[in-house]
């Protein structure tokens, strides 16, 4: 079973207008969505969808914090969050004919005892895996994914910022940044798939022991302890982006927990997300049988030294 740890959860709330109404004058529209959001339930919502077992945690307060307990258990995706006294973050899309304007709160104030909480959440649920995606609240640092680490006793998976990822210290299962944040995170240049390479192993080193790269229309690269694989992108039409890298994770992570290889993880991974950027929105499409898409997804690997042969 795989719990996610979402620390820094969030209402998303989406509306669509003609455009953005002058001074003092009032837009009205007919189109909104509001949706739980943060990559550890993000992670869960697709888990579900891949038939893989899940339990999403993390950090909630007040009336919103219910409507994301309320909403996960509306779509069969178990939960057991830690409640604290502030109020979970509302971020708010608007999209125009012309562009798209985004105000993301910064979340409530977290302290150090809502860790202690979170700690006992992965105790009663003895999950295989622990997953901790997303931004940070106010009053937390990056130490305290390092704890959750060091103290959940399994292999705990990030899904963070750069400017995190380069300040956790603790051993970790897997991380899966993508280009920006791999830059971010290594300081080092990824213009190129050599400078990816050098950026992830540069990673690795640091404790990291599967690095997993999300590189848009560039594929993506996993690097385990024994070799480095690279995935090409499917063809697909991409419609939208969002929730790519997400959805990326949770295929690699749902191959992993039923026992697959790293080869046919990072395959897997590579057709869950084709098959996400080619539908609108936030939604989570159903993948059906990706036995065809994950057959059709091109490997190369690259040994030690750096002889690349394709699969």
């Amino acid at each position: 079973m795989i719990l996610t740890v979402t620390l820094n959860p969030a209402v998303d709330h989406t509306l669509t207008v003609d455009e953005l109404p002058a001074p003092d004058t009032v837009a009205r529209t007919d189109t909104a969505h509001v949706d739980p959001g943060g990559k550890g339930i993000n992670v869960s919502q697709y888990l579900v969808e891949l038939d893989t077992e899940t339990v999403a945690t993390g950090v909630v307060g007040d009336f919103l914090g219910r409507f994301v307990r309320d909403s996960l258990s509306d779509d069969g995706i178990p939960s057991d969050f830690v409640e604290i006294e502030g109020r979970t973050r509302l971020n708010t899309t608007i999209l125009t004919d012309e562009a798209e304007y985004k105000i993301n709160h910064n979340g409530p104030t977290v302290d150090s005892s809502a860790i202690d909480g979170l700690l006992r959440s992965i105790d009663r649920h003895d999950p295989d895996t622990v997953v901790v995606g997303g931004s940070l609240p106010p009053g937390l640092e990056p130490d305290a994914i390092d704890r959750i680490a060091r103290e959940s006793d399994c292999p705990t998976a990030v899904d963070v910022g750069g400017d995190i990822l380069r300040e956790l210290d603790a051993s970790y299962a897997l991380c899966k940044p993508n280009r920006e944040e791999l830059a971010a995170a290594t300081g080092r240049r990824v213009e190129s798939r050599a400078d990816c390479y050098d950026a992830i192993e540069h990673l690795r080193q640091r404790g990291y022991d599967r690095v997993i790269a999300s590189l848009g229309a560039d594929g993506a690269i996993m690097a385990t302890p024994d070799e480095r694989l690279h995935a090409t992108a499917l063809d697909a039409d991409v419609v939208d982006t969002v929730g790519a890298g997400d959805s990326m994770l949770a295929g690699v992570l749902s191959a992993l927990d039923r026992g697959a290889t790293d080869e046919e993880a990072l395959r897997t991974g590579v057709a869950v997300a084709s098959c996400v950027v080619s539908v609108p929105g936030t939604d989570v499409p159903p993948f059906g049988d990706m036995t065809n898409a994950i057959d059709r997804v091109s490997l190369s690997r690259r040994d030690s030294s750096s002889h690349t042969t394709g699969d």
